[in-house]
């Protein structure tokens, strides 16, 4: 990457931190302006993004370091941008835009510097997608975290503050973790770029490589904290189903964000060498122990935000399960299955609070409790007397059908893509005539039990909602909200529509992976941005 090109790499943290920074400035009864500035900031940061992630799908091999302050690696800051950070960019720009406009209709204003942090929270989001060295992904773990507590307590509500703090707790406790994982690996490797640490460890002395590997091991239980890993993730179906709408939705790219790093260090740093699969144990049995603990939790679920509470550790157990079995055939189709399933999880996160309008708050107890012990004054319909379903509920009862079909992994939309390619994948690792051994089929078993929980739990769900409603009233859902919703569940059709592209897209990022020489390579060779080397009184010479 040349030229001003090369300049965008630092536009998707610079222009949502500059934002936030100039919110500040703003009384708050300027609601109007704040609103305008932040959907503005969060638009360019997407079309930033999407532009970058165009310059990958261009072609391979993609690979772009930032040098900030014009000190090279591994001496000074790096940004480094290759095709999965490009993709998730791309993927936090969408849901930030969907997020940011669904609350614009009322949540923005029922609290104080909304605009500020919602943005502060994205710059922090695509800096850690972005950085190069484990400091500087602390730095930005900390001003995501930061941002996701005034976020989460958002609206107040004794619920909300309650979850709230629970939140806040966890993870205190895993930015601890991270910081001492960071200071051990520094200690034994003497670096924290992660590209010159990949460098490093094939030549580190037996004795250092284990301290370091304590540490990578600390550090990733942090973030298996993050992507919510058994039996690390009781606080995340309570705080997710407490936050706002617009919030939740957003919060559906942070447990992506664990698996992200996970996936990130995992292939760069002990995909070959003394340390090859390391950890891929922890991540194959604690995503079988998420995943059937989410389908539980799906299944016993009776509120909707609890059942999008779980559905976030079904998507998660089985990608930190796929990355446990540690086959790259089975990744492309694992990496559809993360952006089609944070696609789904926000959209279904905004669409439940347009849902629950229209329901008492004890609906869905009533509803069960009829379903136990029947209800001796139901009154049967008059023959002929029809039933006419408003434009409302007709949008969100096929909103929420789509949401089903995806979570669900049923055919025809990327939900059942992404999992068919997995499970192919998974079946084809006994080729040549071997087949796949018993684990191979149990796993393939509890993917396959996952989604039909999940549209045993949808089904009943929507029953209740649409059909057998107690109160039978038509939510007011203004369009601003509906928008978001139809939005994100379009980008999910687009995937399906386009889904030969998506997964050679997918597979020519795991092959990137795969060779870490691309990644050091990258780093080592960056050049000076400014066109001057750090220290030097000599302009314009090149690096």
């Amino acid at each position: 990457m040349t030229g001003f090109s090369h300049h965008l790499i630092i536009a998707p943290i610079l222009i949502p931190f500059a934002a936030a920074a100039a919110l500040l400035f703003l009384d708050e009864r300027r609601r109007t302006i704040k609103a305008l500035v932040s959907l503005a900031a969060t638009v360019l940061t997407a079309i930033v993004a999407f532009a970058l992630f165009r310059i990958g799908s261009a072609g391979a091999p993609f690979e772009g370091a930032y040098l900030l302050g014009n000190w090279p690696a591994p001496f000074g800051i790096v940004l480094v941008l290759d095709r999965l950070s490009a993709l998730m960019l791309l993927l936090t720009g969408v849901l930030g835009i969907a997020s940011l406009v669904y609350s614009l209709a009322r949540w923005h204003s029922v609290g104080a510097y909304f605009h500020t942090m919602f943005l502060l929270l994205l710059a922090g989001v695509n800096g850690a997608f972005l950085t190069g060295d484990l400091f500087n992904l602390f730095v930005f773990f900390e001003v995501m975290l930061a941002a996701s507590y005034g976020l989460l307590l958002h609206g107040s509500g004794s619920l909300r503050v309650k979850s709230g703090l629970h939140y806040i707790a966890v993870n205190l406790a895993a930015a601890l973790l991270f910081l001492i994982g960071v200071s051990l690996i520094y200690g034994s490797a003497g670096t924290l770029s992660m590209a010159d640490l990949a460098a490093r460890i094939p030549q580190m002395e037996p004795d250092r490589r284990m301290l370091m590997e304590a540490g990578a091991g600390v550090l990733g239980v942090a973030f298996l904290i993050k992507a919510g890993m058994w039996p690390l993730c009781f606080w995340l179906p309570t705080a997710y189903s407490a936050a706002s709408a617009p919030v939740a939705g957003m919060f559906a790219i942070l447990s992506k964000l664990g698996i992200y790093v996970i996936l990130r260090l995992t292939m760069l740093l002990f995909g070959d060498g003394p340390s090859a699969g390391f950890g891929s144990n922890v991540l194959l049995y604690g995503g079988v122990a998420t995943l059937i603990f989410g389908t539980i939790g799906v299944l016993a679920s009776q509120a909707l935000g609890r059942l999008a509470g779980f559905s976030v550790l079904v998507s998660s157990g089985t990608l930190l399960m796929i990355l446990g079995i540690n086959q790259g055939a089975v990744s492309p189709g694992a990496l559809l299955y993360l952006v089609s399933s944070t696609l789904t999880i926000g959209a279904f996160f905004m669409l439940i609070e347009l849902v629950e309008r229209g329901q008492d708050a004890g609906a869905n107890v009533l509803a069960v409790t009829m379903e136990a012990f029947g209800d001796a004054e139901e009154d049967e319909p008059e023959e002929g007397e029809g039933v006419t379903m408003p434009g409302t509920l007709a949008i969100l009862g096929t909103c929420f059908a789509a949401c089903a079909i995806l979570l669900s992994g049923l055919p025809p939309l990327s939900g059942f893509i992404a999992k068919f390619a997995m499970l192919s994948a998974l079946v084809g690792t006994g080729a040549k005539g071997v087949p796949p051994t018993a684990d191979i089929w149990a796993l393939i078993v509890l993917i396959v039990f996952s989604g039909i929980a999940a549209l045993i739990s949808m089904t009943r769900a929507g029953i209740r909602t649409f059909w057998s409603s107690i109160e039978g009233t038509v939510p007011r859902v203004l369009v601003i909200e509906m928008v978001p919703v139809l939005f994100l569940l379009a980008l999910t059709l687009m995937l399906t529509v386009r889904a030969g592209p998506a997964m050679e897209y997918m597979d020519t990022t795991i092959r990137t992976l795969s060779n870490p020489a691309n990644y050091i390579d990258t780093v080592r060779n960056a050049t000076i941005v400014l066109g001057v080397k750090a220290g030097d009184d000599k302009p314009g010479e090149p690096h």
